[in-house]
Order: structure tokens, then sequence, then C-alpha cells
């Protein structure tokens, strides 16, 4: 059970705790004032069970007293009090008397180091910063204490490398085992985003290293050498029966064929074409390598109109 679905009661104001608040600055006198002579019922405010700590609700708290209540309606929290303090900065950016900027880059500050596998993006959904101001935050955190997983959790509540070349490497290897497969799927099973397994794709087809040299250790600062992967995707394309039984998918293979190269291939053109005739094949190379572009947009264009 959540606790937006958790039972409202009603508690005692003397009983509560209304200290650490992500405001810096503390109460709003006037918020408190302006809540109190209001004739609407106060919602009900979030309290952490175990210490009696408001989470949400300490300018309701204070109006309630202002209006000589010594009740008011609650929810509790079951959680430990770093989930707690995540769900007040929550509360406190959705609704009621907005965090300022400081005091939102200040609780960000502490979700880091209470939170330190959750991702920049999860942070900065619960702090309504940008994920750009939370990975200065987080980088300017000396306390913030090390992943020994090398993980974060996403905002979707997934697990994920801090660093994406181990899952980009994943995904490369699949991509030559398993040439058949949808992007979805390589993606899933290497955990990486959709968006990095079209990008690794595109780098090995292109003879790249698949994870970009930014995201290598100093470790590895040497290039991976990608696997050539264009022969398995045309061996899977052969095997599609919508191509293999009809007389034009077959000459489409036939073309594919006879157009793809690899990178041995390209080596020994170089090797072949005569110093005089260099720069002529270097200007065919890229009239070929043009077209080749200009019929990849239009099939993604064609692909996307279907899907």
């Amino acid at each position: 059970m959540t606790h937006s679905t958790n039972p409202v009661t009603t508690v005692r104001i003397d009983s509560l705790t209304l200290t650490d608040s992500p405001r810096l600055g503390g109460e709003n006198p006037e918020h408190t004032r302006r809540l109190a002579a209001a004739d609407d019922e106060l919602p009900p405010i979030l309290v952490h069970r175990s210490t009696r700590w408001v989470i949400d609700g300490a300018h309701r708290v204070r109006a309630a007293a202002l209006r000589g209540q010594t009740g008011i309606a609650a929810r509790f929290f079951d959680g430990p009090m770093d989930a707690a303090f995540v769900l007040a900065v929550r509360g406190n950016i959705a609704h009621g008397l907005p965090l300022s900027t400081a005091d939102r880059r200040a609780a960000a500050a502490r979700i880091v180091r209470s939170h330190p596998y959750w991702s920049d993006r999860a942070i900065a959904a619960a702090t309504g910063l940008s994920d750009k101001t939370v990975r200065a935050i987080r980088r300017s955190t000396s306390e913030q204490p090390q992943s020994n997983a090398g993980e974060r959790v996403g905002i979707d509540g997934r697990t994920r490398p801090l660093n994406s070349a181990d899952g980009r490497r994943r995904a490369a290897q699949l991509l030559a085992e398993r040439p058949g497969a949808g992007l979805r799927e390589i993606a899933s099973a290497a955990g990486i985003s959709l968006a990095t397994a079209h990008d690794v794709r595109a780098r090995l087809l292109r003879d790249e290293d698949p994870v970009p040299a930014r995201l290598r250790s100093p470790a590895s600062a040497e290039p991976v050498v990608a696997e050539p992967v264009r022969l398995a995707v045309l061996d899977s394309l052969r095997q599609d029966p919508s191509l293999k039984f009809n007389e034009a998918g077959r000459a489409a293979l036939r073309w594919l064929y006879q157009h793809t190269i690899e990178p041995d291939d390209g080596t020994k053109l170089i090797n072949t074409i005569p110093p005089h005739c260099a720069t002529v094949v270097a200007d065919l190379a890229r009239d070929c390598a043009q077209a080749w572009q200009a019929l990849a947009r239009q099939l993604e264009q064609r692909g996307k109109a279907a899907g």
C-alpha cells in the first residue's frame, strides 16, 4: 500500500516534529496566515510514522494551530527517512508554496548523498531541476558515497551502468550473434536505451568502435575493433520469407550483396588502385556514400511510416 492510499487518521499537533524541512528559510508566516484564514478544510498531511516528522504539510500544521485545533488529518508513511525526505521534496514542488531554486539545489545535493545510485534524471525529476544541474551538483558534492556496483537507478526504476561502455560492447556482441533480433530486444538484453542501441548498430555498420572515445576509460583508450556485422545482417535478410520467396526480393538481396563491402575489401581496393587514380576513385567513393545515405534516409522514412 502506498502512502497516498493509506487511511486518513487524526493526529495530535503537539506530537508532530516540524524540523528538517527542505525549505532552507523555514516557515513562511504569510503563507501560514493565508491557510489559517481560508474557510476550506485543510488536506491531510503526510507524516513519517516512526518519527512523527511531517513530510508534507508543515504550513498546514501551523495553520491548524492558529485556528485553535489540537488535531489534524494525516496519512502515515512507513519507510526510511531518506525516502521520506525525497517525498518531502516531491510534495513541495508539486503543490502549495513552491521550493526556491536554492531549496531544490540543496535538496538535490542531499539526495545525491543519500541515493548515490540514482541517475541524474531520477534526481532531477524528484527536485524539479534539470539533469544537467544535478550532474554539476553531483560533481561538486565531495561527500557522496562511491558506487561499488558501477550502476545507477534511472527514472523508470531500471538499473543501468554508470558508464554505458559495457552495455554498448554487449550490444555489439549481441548484434553480431543475433543479426535478426530487433533493436528493442538488443537494448533490453544489453541494459541500454533504444537510442544507444541505434547508435551502436550505426557505428558497427561504419566499422567504428561501438564505444565513443569520450566513454572509454583511460585504461582502455585504444578503440575496440568492431566486428563486421554487414554480412551477418545480409544472411538474416536472406532468410526473410518476404524477400526469399519472390523474384523481386531475391533481386534486391543480390544487389545488396554486390554493393556491400567489408573492411578487408576496402583495404584490398586501396592497395590495388594506382596512385594516379586515387583521387578519382576517392570522389567516386564519396558519390556512392552520398547515394547510400540518401537511400538510408528514404528507407528509414518508409519504416517509420509503416510503424
